[in-house]
This record gives structure tokens, C-alpha cells and sequence, in this order.
């Protein structure tokens, strides 16, 4: 009977236990914990290490990236640092140059694999040893000894400084716990004393990932505004014009977030600027904030329906069906940071808000209002170009060749037989354009400045065949190769434009002779023959850089010194192409 007792008290323990630890699991931290666990188990060559800590850990940084920096999960595993010497960076990802200034995000992660929590705060020595990284690694004077993995890009964010490009860096503190304590906030402010406005400090954990995965096509909500407001009908459509308070704003990325910026073409992370600050600065600011509405441009938002009651005559709540912000993103997620650290600011502070009723079908106006609005300051124009006839004919022609192309950003992941239209702008400005620099580091123009010279004239199987051109050519630089070139990790651009000489010269076709009809021999060839292609355009790299630079010159060569090699054309035009034009 005792021994029937004793196994009854020892089942009731220990369904107790896992009762209490069911309760203590943070259901947010779980469901990023299974994101991480899929992520592993469908991607075991990404995650080679035995320790099932790092492992999850490092696919934990992945999936921050992703969620952060709005990009593919494949993209992100390019921009992990992890290893020894990483100088306590997991992830870094580098902006584009843009009026002399850019942005690099640094991500250091810390995730507890067992306890799930989600209250443990993030580690005043993990906060204190990346700030202290940041003043050794943006100095391009001083020595520090980093992996393969991070060195390339560190070396490119220094050769940049010296060129006198300035830095804005985002720190990323990644955890699937709270944030730092209020003792540690010390440390970051001291940090912030010294750099100014060249340093943000961000806390980022399960909360954020699940309300970025829960993102949907629809808001719903309703809005209280300030004072009177001015509503009409116009062409079948209507439109408010109001004032909504910043709590208010405040309140609804609260309950939102990045769910009411589908259709916004800015991104706020990645995408710190000096009007962001002087949003944040003026809001502190006890004198300047009640006058807040006066020195911003406001926000625009669409709905499919909104509602108010038209006898009231201030001080409206209005019900809103499908709400998308269009333009003011930064404004609102500025607003909503700075109230999140500063509770009690900004009670007397508005901002002009303008919602626009728009019927369901009426997505090119959306489009038209989206580029209107938006052309007040410089744009990742993409999404704009999505809908123009260059855009919708590549997607017809690539259709029909068993591919899908996606113009819009906030499209499903990329699967297989799936092109973007960024990594297009990019593979074919590099390799039929021949302007494998400008692929690079101008990203921020290949929808503005240089969209023409891109895409007119560009056909489906042009695109296509670039594309796979430099994917190749990225495989294989992270495949590696024997005794590897110090100038690889800054070559892709340049290698894949002399794969697309030689596998044209070799049929003897010009870039506007290839189509539909040869782009299955072509795509074959490359298949078939790319490890001969790739081994080619190395050694003819290799004995370019050797001319121009001297022999002896080029492997003496800091890694800063290659970064900035690959950046200029000067060695594009006096070193690759010096024995003769391009080839048509």
C-alpha cells in the first residue's frame, strides 16, 4: 500500500512540476523557440556545429536579422560573424552609402536555450563588452584580431571611414529575455555622450519577432484626435484630415506595430537618420514639444472604410477598417521608441494625420499616393517601380519560363524558382551593365538614378541568367576553395560580370541576342560547366589586380585596401578592362 502511495505522491509531484513549469513558459518565447528548432532542423548545413547551444543560438541571430532587417532568411545567414574572435558580434549587416553617411547594424545575441521564461534581462557585461567593441572596431587605425567571417566586412566599414564616409551604427542586443536593467541604461547613455548621434542602442527579443510574424493585410482599429477635423467626399472617395495626439500614436504601434507599415516603403531599423533624432530631441524637449505639430510633416494613412460621428464637433473617435500608414512610418516608430523611454513626454505634443478611404481595388492610387507622399527625401524606390511595365513585363516573361518574379517587398520568403527584383537590379547591373561596383555599393539607386540603365530593354532571359550567374557565384564563395584569394570576399560583383563575358564569348552572342531561345543552353552550360567559369574569372581577377597593382603589391595588400579597390572604378576601367572596351 506504501509503495502505491509513494508512486501516486511522485506522479502528483511531477505533473506538478511540469504544470509550474507550463506556467512559467513565456508563450512568445516558446513559439520563437519552435521558429528556432524548424529552422535547424530544416537547414542542418547552415548550423554545422555539434553544441546544440550555439546551434540554437546562432539560428536565434539569424531569425532577429530576418525579422529586423526585413530580409530572407538565406540572405541573413551571410551575415553571421559568430566563431572565435568575432569581437563579441554575432550578425553585421552594412547599409548602403547614402549622402555621405551609412548605417551598420551590429546584432549580439543572447539566448537562454532552456529557460523560456522570456524575463530574464539581457547581461550587463554582454551590454558593456559590445559597447566596448564598438570603439575598437570603427577606429581604422587600431589592431584587433577577427575571424574570416567578420574581418572582410570590418575592413570594408573602415576603408569607407577613411575614404570620410561617417558611420551611423545600430546596436542590436538580441535576446529572448526583458531588456537591460536601468542600472545598465548607464552605460548605454555614457556611450551615447561620447558618439552622439552616430550610436543607437536597441533591445530586441521574442516580443518583437512574434508581433512582426503576426502581421497581417488588415488593421482595424479606431483612433481619438484632437480638436475639430475637416472630412469630404472626392471622386468616390473620401477624406479626414485631423490632429492625433502622440500617446495616441504611441498606443496604437503598441497594440500594431510594423503590421500597420505593409505598404510603407521606408524601413525604420537600418534606416536611422539626423530627422529621426531631431523627432526625438524635440519631443524631450518641455518647451519645443506643444509646438511638435508644427514642425512635422505628418502622417498619411489609408483605409478601406472610416467612421465618425458627425454631430460631435471636436474630439472625434474615428473606426477604421484596413488602416496601412503610407508615409510618416519613421515619424510614428520615432514617436513610439522615444515614448517608450521617456513615459512621461510629450503630453501636450500632436501630429497632423491625413486618412485617405480607398476602395479594395484601387491599389495603383495607393501606389501613386505612396510615391507622392513619399518623394519629400530619398526613398528605396522598389516597391514604386513595382507596378511600371518594365516591372510587369519581366514578370509575364519569366512566368513563362517556369519562374515567378517578385516586385513587391512584402511577398512570401523566396522559394525555389523565385527571383526578386532587387537581386535582378543588382545581378544584372554587375553582369551585363559591367558596373560590378555600382551593384554593390550603390543599392540605394538601382530603382532611382540607375533603373534605366538596368532595366530598359531587359528581357526575362537576361535577367534570369544573371541572376543565376551571381547566385553561383555567391555559392561557391561560401563553399570556399584551396589556399583562397585575400580579395574574394569583396570580388562576387566582379566575378560574376566576367563569367557573363565568357559565357557569351564563347557562343559568340551580345547581351540583347540572348532570349527565351537559348536561355536553356546558356543556363545548361553554366550549370554543367561552373566550376571551370568560376575558376577562370578568379585567375583572371587575380592576374588583373597583379598588373595593376604589381605582383608583390597585391598579396602584401590590407584587407582595407582591397575593400577599397573593389569600391572605385578606377580599377574597373584602368585594371579589368585596360586591354580594351568591354565586350558589347
Amino acid at each position: 500500500m506504501s509503495v502505491v502511495l509513494s508512486r501516486t505522491l511522485n506522479v502528483s509531484a511531477n505533473l506538478d512540476l511540469t504544470l509550474r513549469r507550463s506556467t512559467a513558459t513565456n508563450i512568445n518565447a516558446s513559439i520563437v523557440d519552435l521558429r528556432v528548432t524548424g529552422m535547424i532542423d530544416k537547414h542542418p548545413e547552415w548550423f554545422p556545429w555539434p553544441d546544440e547551444n550555439r546551434r540554437k543560438s546562432a539560428a536565434f541571430v539569424v531569425l532577429c536579422m530576418s525579422t529586423a532587417l526585413d530580409l530572407p532568411l538565406e540572405d541573413c545567414i551571410e551575415l553571421l560573424t559568430d566563431g572565435g574572435n568575432d569581437a563579441g558580434v554575432d550578425g553585421l549587416y552594412i547599409g548602403d552609402v547614402e549622402e555621405g553617411d551609412f548605417v551598420v547594424t551590429l546584432f549580439q545575441g543572447k539566448y537562454k536555450v532552456r529557460d523560456l521564461r522570456g524575463t530574464a534581462n539581457f547581461p550587463e557585461n554582454g551590454l558593456q563588452s559590445a559597447l566596448r567593441t564598438i570603439e575598437i572596431l570603427f577606429d581604422p587605425y587600431r589592431e584587433v584580431a577577427l575571424n574570416e567571417r567578420i574581418a572582410p566586412p570590418i575592413e570594408d566599414i573602415r576603408s569607407l571611414i577613411v575614404d570620410g564616409y561617417i558611420p551611423t551604427v545600430r546596436l542590436v542586443l538580441c535576446s529572448n529575455g526583458a531588456r537591460w536593467t536601468e542600472q545598465a541604461d548607464v552605460r548605454v547613455q555614457e556611450a551615447k555622450q561620447v558618439c552622439g548621434e552616430q550610436l543607437e542602442v536597441l533591445h530586441f527579443n521574442h516580443d518583437a519577432i512574434v508581433r512582426s510574424l503576426q502581421r497581417g493585410p488588415h488593421v482595424d482599429t479606431t483612433l481619438t484626435l484632437s480638436g475639430g477635423i475637416v472630412a469630404e467626399d472626392l471622386n468616390f472617395k473620401r477624406v479626414l484630415v485631423g490632429r492625433i495626439p502622440v500617446h495616441e500614436v504611441h498606443r496604437l504601434f503598441e497594440e500594431h506595430g510594423d503590421q500597420l507599415l505593409e505598404r510603407n516603403v521606408r524601413r525604420f531599423l537600418g534606416q536611422a537618420n539626423r530627422i529621426n533624432t531631431e523627432i526625438r530631441d524635440t519631443l524631450l524637449d518641455a518647451d519645443r514639444s506643444p509646438n511638435f505639430y508644427f514642425y512635422n510633416n505628418g502622417i498619411t494613412a489609408i483605409c478601406s472604410r472610416f467612421d465618425f460621428n458627425a454631430l460631435q464637433r471636436s474630439d472625434h473617435r474615428v473606426r477604421l477598417q484596413n488602416l496601412q500608414i503610407v508615409n510618416g512610418g519613421q515619424t510614428c516608430k520615432t514617436i513610439h521608441q522615444t515614448l517608450s523611454d521617456h513615459r512621461a513626454c510629450g503630453e501636450e505634443s500632436s501630429v497632423l494625420i491625413r486618412i485617405y478611404q480607398l476602395p479594395d481595388e484601387a491599389r495603383e492610387v495607393v501606389h501613386d499616393i505612396t510615391r507622392a507622399t513619399n518623394s519629400q527625401s530619398p526613398v528605396d524606390l522598389r516597391d514604386l517601380r513595382s507596378n511600371d511595365e518594365l516591372q510587369r513585363t519581366l514578370a509575364l516573361g519569366m512566368e513563362a519560363l517556369g519562374y515567378t518574379y517578385k516586385r513587391y517587398r512584402d511577398e512570401a520568403g523566396v522559394a525555389a524558382g523565385t527571383v526578386t527584383s532587387g537581386m535582378v537590379a543588382e545581378a544584372v547591373l554587375a553582369v551585363w551593365r559591367e558596373k560590378p561596383h555600382q551593384a554593390k555599393f550603390r543599392r540605394r539607386e538601382h530603382f532611382g538614378k540607375l533603373y534605366d540603365t538596368i532595366f530598359k530593354d531587359l528581357n526575362a532571359a537576361q535577367a534570369l541568367l544573371a541572376t543565376n550567374i551571381f547566385r553561383m557565384v555567391e555559392r561557391r564563395r561560401r563553399e570556399g576553395m584551396e589556399a583562397p584569394p585575400n580579395f574574394l570576399p569583396y570580388a562576387s560583383h566582379h566575378l560574376a560580370m566576367l563569367i557573363g563575358r565568357e559565357l557569351r564569348r564563347e557562343p559568340g552572342l551580345a547581351v540583347e541576342e540572348i532570349s527565351h531561345r537559348n536561355f536553356e543552353a546558356m543556363k545548361g552550360a553554366l550549370e554543367g560547366d561552373g566550376d571551370r567559369y568560376y575558376a577562370l574569372a578568379v585567375e583572371s581577377l587575380d592576374g588583373a589586380l597583379g598588373a595593376y597593382f604589381g605582383e608583390d603589391r597585391v598579396h602584401r595588400m590590407s584587407l582595407q585596401q582591397l575593400a577599397g579597390t573593389f569600391r572605385s572604378g578606377f580599377f574597373l576601367k584602368d585594371g579589368l578592362n585596360a586591354n580594351g572596351p568591354a565586350p558589347a
